[in-house]
């Protein structure tokens, strides 16, 4: 076997233990864990640059749809489900799903990592200075409501995340409880991976630059085994949460993101 081959699966097995136990520790998870993952794994292994970040957001899009579909089916048997918004959410946020999903296909190495690591910056400084957000009690605008789920689909598929890290906040502000917000997000997930998975998976197709196993952008080795060891490893997350300082776990992962934002403003310039 190719030893390019090997170490592509043992490092990609290896990033979805490390995804696994992060989501566990810190109830993190999709995109903003595994895209910079493969990232560097892809990096690491000297893919053409021009690629790894596509197949990094391709394959992340594609991991989404069968974890977001069993997160929203746990959150929705516990009552943590806003039926109300996921309705009036539902086409704006595949109408977003969608248009990302054909801008990404003509987009830049540039401008996927420029987009992934300046929201990667927001969320790490966020993190770190571990602010909640503030639900309202004014009655938020119905044009901005509207509007926002059409973003979070676009700027979401082009990061390659299920859209929680944006959803959640812009909810819980609006008033909707954020059990319920985190819940409801969780559905919204598989809203956004479905088109753009497939966005990329058509995108990608006849690259010849792409890793084995690649069906267009996603890899299918990377949903082979990052599946089933996030799976996994969450519980061992989860274990560790109750022994460690989750504020110094916060900060600690914050300083990740904020790490692997400036590595890849620094691979764009």
């Amino acid at each position: 076997m190719d030893i390019n081959l090997i170490s592509l699966v043992l490092l990609t097995l290896l990033s979805g233990c490390i995804a696994g136990i992060l989501a566990g520790l810190l109830g993190v998870g999709g995109g903003i864990v595994i895209v910079p993952l493969l990232y560097y794994v892809l990096n690491y292994l000297n893919y053409d640059q021009s690629i790894i970040m596509h197949v990094a957001v391709g394959s992340s899009l594609l991991i989404i749809v069968p974890t977001s579909i069993r997160s929203a089916i746990q959150h929705k048997h516990r009552g943590s489900f806003d039926q109300n918004v996921f309705t009036k959410w539902t086409i704006p946020l595949l109408l977003g799903a969608i248009v990302g999903a054909v801008l990404a296909g003509y987009a830049t190495f540039e401008v996927l990592t420029g987009i992934f690591a300046s929201i990667a910056a927001l969320v790490s400084i966020e993190m770190f200075l571990n602010r909640q957000a503030k639900r309202s009690k004014a009655v938020p605008s119905k044009t901005l409501f509207q509007i926002a789920p059409i973003f979070i689909g676009l700027v979401s598929v082009m990061m390659g995340i299920g859209g929680g890290s944006l959803s959640v906040p812009v909810m819980n502000y609006s008033g909707i409880e954020m059990r319920k917000a985190v819940g409801t997000s969780a559905a919204f997930g598989t809203l956004i991976a479905i088109p753009g998975s497939i966005g990329f998976i058509i995108g990608g197709l006849g690259q010849p630059l792409l890793p084995p196993f690649s069906f267009g952008y996603v890899n299918l080795i990377a949903f082979g085994l990052i599946v089933p060891a996030t799976l996994l490893t969450v519980p061992i997350g989860v274990n560790f949460a109750h022994r460690v300082s989750h504020n110094k776990l916060r900060k600690l992962f914050a300083l990740f993101l904020g790490i692997t934002a400036i590595k890849m403003f620094t691979d764009v310039i």
